[in-house]
């Protein structure tokens, strides 16, 4: 019992218990003054357990914080996700050329691995999805041909959407439809650019891998970018940050579906001992972006080193900036303004005109 619980106990007791001295005491001979001063000792004594009951009900009540202080404060969604009374729960893993290994396969492993005490069923069924049903080679070169296409998927309730090469009208049009009824469509890593060109994210908050914070924020100016955050949440849809980040927004939603202690066991059993999944604001490393300079320039659009010998290179207006690769320069071409406006003072390298 709380020390709030046992004085609460303490006042009600005192307020509601007179003294042995003051029960035998004969009614007749109290006087009016000591009828008043018990009354009022009574009140003043029950007012207290009163205000006792309220100070432990404010403090088992949930603290409601406002965002607007802090940009990248991150809000979950709390709701408990139920899951069906028999059979799995369908999760569709949407890939394309370029997806990118650990997006997939790290939640993959996450639901594949959830086991529920008492019963000899695996809860999730998962299965691949893709435009056409031809081999895809993801990063790496691994190459996996989808279960399904667009066009024949089981509905999932779950969707999961990793870093992969540019959606066509068409599997944006999947995403749409599919998430009406799906309990979560989650992106990871770059994946989010995908779910935000669906325009399920307009209005709402998001995040994705660190070093594409700037073209993120550049490309979805409607949707509220979160730096530093692990992964957010907005009722079905929910974002993760970079590559492993993906395995604890699948945690999470296990945990959503079947408590904490499942996801607990789930991280144990595959010997992960990340802790990002119980925590949206663990990734505060990447909210800063780091600064660029002349001995150590940093590539403009995605934040990541670069070597200044062999790096393509761009002069703006007296400065020269560096890229990773010359996709990352032409994106900056197109519009360079943008760019420095929205990462000034990280990348620009100032007084170098080599």
């Amino acid at each position: 019992m709380s020390a709030l619980g046992r004085n609460m106990m303490i006042v009600v007791i005192a307020a509601t218990n007179p003294s042995f001295e003051n029960r035998i005491m004969n009614a007749h001979t109290m006087n009016r003054i000591e009828v008043v001063y018990r009354v009022a000792r009574f009140g003043f004594l029950l007012a207290l357990g009163v205000l006792a009951l309220s100070a432990l009900f404010a403090t088992g009540a949930p603290v409601r914080t406002d965002n607007s202080s802090n940009p990248n404060a991150v809000a979950t969604d709390t709701t408990s996700l139920k899951p069906p009374d028999k059979g799995h729960i369908p999760v569709a893993f949407l890939i394309s050329d370029g997806a990118v290994v650990i997006d997939f396969c790290g939640p993959w492993e996450v639901f594949q691995d959830v086991m529920i005490p008492g019963s000899a069923q695996m809860p999730f069924r998962l299965y691949t999805v893709a435009e056409a049903k031809k081999p895809i080679r993801t990063s790496g070169g691994m190459q996996i041909i989808p279960d399904y296409t667009i066009q024949n998927a089981p509905p999932p309730k779950v969707i999961v959407i990793p870093a992969q090469s540019a959606p066509s009208p068409a599997v944006l049009d999947w995403i749409r439809k599919s998430s009406k009824t799906t309990d979560a469509t989650m992106s990871v890593c770059t994946g989010a650019f995908v779910l935000a060109k669906t325009g399920l994210l307009n209005g709402k908050s998001a995040t994705t891998y660190h070093g594409a914070f700037e073209r993120f924020a550049i490309q979805f100016p409607t949707v509220q970018l979160k730096r530093g955050a692990r992964f957010v949440e907005n009722g079905n849809l929910a974002t993760a940050g970079g590559l492993s980040s993906g395995i604890d927004l699948a945690l999470r939603v296990v945990e959503r579906y079947f408590g904490r202690e499942v996801a607990r066991k789930t991280a144990y059993n595959m010997e992960y001992q990340g802790e990002g999944w119980m925590n949206p604001d663990s990734n505060q490393l990447y909210a800063t972006s780091p600064i660029s300079t002349a001995e150590h320039p940093l590539c403009t659009v995605c934040g990541m080193d670069v070597d200044p010998k062999n790096a393509p290179k761009s002069i703006f207006k007296g400065a020269t900036y560096y890229f990773c690769s010359e996709d990352d320069k032409k994106t900056f071409d197109v519009a360079p303004d943008k760019f420095i406006n929205a990462v000034t003072p990280r990348s620009a390298v100032s007084g170098s005109s080599n």
